[in-house]
């Protein structure tokens, strides 16, 4: 048997340098700092002013957008975490932490939407006086800021589990804004106190649809699902019609990132192999699928191979 890895070691088999991968956290740094810096910002500019003009909203959206500056330096440190280099105790580095940071931003967006909501559901009741001049600009900044900064991680949004999860706090956080200023300018024209709880509570609603997706996709990170947008059935077909390969089992598909994605799985190839085979096939796994961790077991008969639970695919 042998085994294929692109990672830079050298095995039975192979030693293909894993330098020339580029993952979407690293281009991200920038953007972290930057988003996470602005929302600080404003986060205090809106507890300052929020309570100046004593508005219950402004102080609200600050608290929201606290959540989010937490939740940015989250991402930031799962993405900074997954590019530290593998140790002897931790032989795949530390990209999972990115997964971890994804749980954690999700769980935060689910409580975001709680507190607007109960926050909405109390004004409801009892309606606040929130038609201000200086709630319609601070939270026109807001949508400035937040709006900006989910630009910053727009183009990683599809690539990147983290990414997207920083993309939709800031684009939640943007809608929020935008419901604040909509509502304070419509009860100053209108008077109609109940529009700034209403707005929250679809809002709020947008929000948990985004949040609950988030923590769908991470849980089943968490759990060693098939990353989305991957087939394991494209996958084992493309498998099985390399040239030579009778049989292929044993195979596994799981993320070892929120960008990365790995594969183990044993071919049955009776005429042998060589490592042009190996690399063939690892580069073809890349290019069609966006694998970029294979392994591969390649055996000459089917017969030899007890090691994996008849059950397991």
């Amino acid at each position: 048997m042998a085994h294929n890895h692109d990672h830079d070691h050298h095995d039975h088999s192979d030693d293909h340098s894993h330098a020339g991968h580029s993952h979407a956290p690293d281009s991200f740094g920038m953007a972290f700092a930057i988003g996470a810096s602005l929302n600080a910002a404003l986060v205090i500019a809106e507890l300052i002013f929020g309570y100046a003009a004593n508005s219950l909203a402004l102080v609200s959206d600050a608290v929201h957008n606290f959540s989010d500056v937490i939740a940015l330096l989250l991402a930031w440190g799962g993405a900074w975490l997954a590019g530290k280099r593998p140790t002897d105790t931790h032989t795949y580095g530390y990209r999972r932490a990115s997964i971890l940071a994804a749980l954690f931003n999700a769980g935060l967006l689910l409580i975001a939407v709680g507190g607007i909501a109960v926050e909405a559901i109390n004004r409801l009741r009892e309606p606040a006086e929130v038609a201000s001049w200086t709630v319609v600009w601070v939270a026109a900044l807001g949508i400035l800021i937040n709006g900006g900064t989910a630009l910053l991680f727009m183009r990683g949004r599809d690539t990147d589990l983290n990414v997207r999860g920083a993309y939709l706090h800031m684009a939640a956080d943007a809608g929020v804004s935008l419901g604040v200023v909509v509502a304070a300018l419509l009860i100053m024209a209108t008077g109609w106190q109940w529009l700034d709880p209403a707005i929250s509570l679809v809002i709020a609603v947008v929000v948990l649809l985004s949040g609950w997706e988030l923590a769908r996709d991470s849980v089943n990170l968490a759990l060693d699902a098939v990353p989305k947008g991957i087939d394991l059935k494209q996958v084992r077909d493309y498998l099985v019609t390399v040239e030579g390969v009778t049989e292929v089992h044993d195979l596994h598909i799981w993320a070892m990132s929120t960008s990365e994605t790995a594969l183990t799985a044993h071919l049955v190839r009776p005429g042998g192999h060589d490592d042009v085979f190996l690399h063939q096939v690892c580069a073809e796994l890349s290019a069609r699928f966006s694998i970029h961790h294979a392994t591969l077991q390649v055996e000459i008969s089917s017969e030899t191979c007890r090691l994996a639970p008849a059950e397991m695919v």
